[in-house]
């Protein structure tokens, strides 16, 4: 009976260490509900460190803060606890039922998966409306504003939408991003490029005491007519109230709050043009034009060519409208028009020109008019319909063969069911170019050198192959280098990852500490558990790595765990790239 009882307290004895052995990576969040206007934070806990944490894409959510890591250890009646977190804040995009997919880390060689979180995004949440509350103080002071030039303009007519966002003087900001960018549906729109962002005193509702900056300009032409929508932009901002807090010097300390603020939809009542006057001729052209055609020459000799441009200068919807068609005598050759546009946008709308040039080849020796073609445009000073003409132009072909044929005098048909000689480009189609010719004498197969190379090949390859078999036996026996190839490969592909995410901050960072990790696993045979700057040092020094070298390895981990959270241009980042491809190669070539 005594040994029964031994053998099972030996088994509870294991069991409880199997118990607190087992590896664990789960998600927990702050709240499973929440307000739209309200931050979740969710925290990645593990038990043991690994290696090339991937965190979901957290979709429905925009990362407004993150990844926070945290690591503590503890002895307690000599056994060793230890949790690491990975920590990140976010700030739902809509309402509804939302998932955070899994996130994943790599434990000694095996991958591990948290389960799928589901968070219920309600309405907004009302808060107390506390004066020494910093979210409440915010949304009093800082406001952004969509002003709109015209809300009831015709079809076609250009409207500019100017994004301001307003500061009261008494708080600041010091960053901002659009976290939902209008989509302007049933308008042609562009945005204006903005050099700089400029400081201005303004007013809004009547206060005099804000400050402004205008953050986007946008010209759009309503393409429909009715009610249409100008969806609304939205901003994350970091805000800099003033506490009741102050320094020695007396002076209000700050303290800084994410705000979204949105500028509201706005709704645009377009007009239809009148239908009372409208020239058959009418396009679609709204705004002030000029209408031009003009020939190259007007007198050559037969085979020459000359161009014909039919051209509209103005201001107004230009790109957004065809020009009318050259008509032209049947015995011109006459090449599809190429369109040309030089066109600037600002706030008053598109300027500039628009042309076809027609390619034209008279064929026979005459006198060919080009008749007077015209182009309708709506006035939008008048709100009435104008008519230009061009004038008649004849073209006089001075020398060349006679056309001896009825059909064209040298006269423009007004016929409209005659077409111009257009070329299509397939006039030479009969002209056969490949002749897939073959030799009259063929050799036969059999005995051929072709014949007994496919014989003799395989049994070449037999000691090949049992050549490539034992030294894959080798390799796969190696099971300590498998470990450092391994590493080694997730070193390259991780700078490879990098330099795929150049311009991209966050993703670019992580992927080259990634690289720099499993190249030091695999150089130095280290644990993750090992992976701390004294430590590389140290044994860096202990094989005699140039002094340089380590010295640059270090600030490149350094800077990478800086850079998250600092702004970077995409010329520091290509430069960090370099730097540590070059830092790899020179660590590489002294540890042979």
């Amino acid at each position: 009976m005594k040994f029964i009882k031994h053998i099972s307290i030996l088994f509870l004895v294991l069991t409880t260490s199997l118990a607190s052995a087992q590896i664990k990576f789960e998600a927990k969040v702050s709240k499973t509900k929440l307000g739209i206007n309200e931050r979740l934070r969710i925290d990645f806990e593990m038990n043991k460190d690994g290696d090339n944490f991937t965190p979901p894409d957290f979709n429905g959510f925009t990362v407004v803060g993150g990844p926070n890591t945290s690591v503590s250890q503890s002895w307690l009646n000599g056994k060793r606890s230890y949790k690491k977190t990975y920590s990140y804040f976010l700030a739902p995009k809509k309402r509804g039922s939302l998932k955070i997919n899994q996130a994943t880390i790599e434990i000694d060689g095996e991958v591990y998966k948290t389960q799928v979180v589901a968070v219920n995004v309600t309405a907004a949440v009302k808060r107390p409306n506390d004066p020494d509350n910093a979210e409440n103080v915010a949304s009093e002071n800082i406001h952004l504003v969509a002003e709109v030039s015209k809300a009831n303009p015709y079809l076609n007519e250009a409207i500019t939408v100017v994004y301001k966002l307003y500061v009261s003087q008494t708080t600041g900001v010091s960053n901002w991003r659009e976290i939902d960018n209008p989509r302007y549906n049933d308008f042609w729109s562009q945005n204006i490029n903005i050099k700089g962002l400029k400081i201005q005193n303004g007013s809004f509702n009547g206060d005099d005491n804000y400050r402004y900056v205008v953050l986007r300009k946008t010209v759009l032409y309503p393409q429909k007519t009715g009610q249409l929508e100008i969806e609304p932009l939205s901003l994350d901002v970091t805000v800099e109230v003033p506490t009741n807090r102050r320094d020695i010097f007396g002076g209000r300390l700050m303290t800084q709050v994410n705000k979204r603020v949105s500028a509201g939809s706005r709704t645009i009542d377009v007009k239809p043009l009148p239908e009372n006057g409208k020239p058959d001729n009418f396009s679609g052209a709204v705004g002030d034009f000029k209408f031009n055609v003009i020939t190259s020459k007007t007198e050559l000799n037969a085979s020459e060519s000359l161009q014909a441009r039919v051209e509209v200068t103005g201001n107004g919807n230009l790109k957004l409208f065809e020009l009318p068609k050259l008509r032209l005598p049947n015995s011109l050759e006459v090449y599809e028009p190429e369109h040309n546009e030089n066109v600037n946008t600002n706030l008053g709308g598109m300027q500039g020109s628009i042309s076809d040039s027609y390619t034209i080849v008279p064929q026979y020796k005459g006198k060919y008019p080009v008749p007077s073609i015209s182009f309708s445009y709506f006035d939008l000073k008048t709100e009435s319909y104008k008519t230009v003409s061009s004038g008649e132009i004849v073209i006089n072909v001075l020398e060349g063969p006679v056309n001896t044929s009825n059909s064209d005098n040298n006269i423009a048909s007004t016929n409209s069911g005659k077409q111009n000689v257009v070329l299509s480009g397939d006039q030479f189609a009969f002209v056969k170019t490949d002749a897939n010719l073959k030799p009259v004498n063929t050799k036969d197969f059999f005995k051929s050198t072709a014949f007994w190379t496919s014989l003799l090949l395989p049994f070449l390859a037999i000691p090949l192959a049992l050549v490539y078999h034992k030294k894959k036996e080798e390799r796969n026996a190696d099971v300590f280098g498998n470990k450092i190839r391994k590493a080694d490969r997730l070193a390259k592909r991780y700078l490879s990852e990098a330099k795929k995410s150049l311009g991209q901050k966050e993703a670019f960072y992580i992927a080259l500490e990634k690289a720099l990790h499993n190249y030091l696993k695999a150089k130095l045979h280290i644990e993750t558990s090992d992976f701390s700057k004294d430590k590389i040092q140290t044994l860096l020094n202990e094989r005699q790595v140039n002094t340089d070298a380590i010295q640059e390895f270090i600030s490149i981990l350094e800077h990478c765990e800086l850079a998250r959270y600092t702004p970077i241009t995409n010329v520091e980042m290509q430069q960090d790239y370099d730097k540590a491809a070059k830092t790899i190669s020179i660590i590489d070539k002294e540890l042979r």
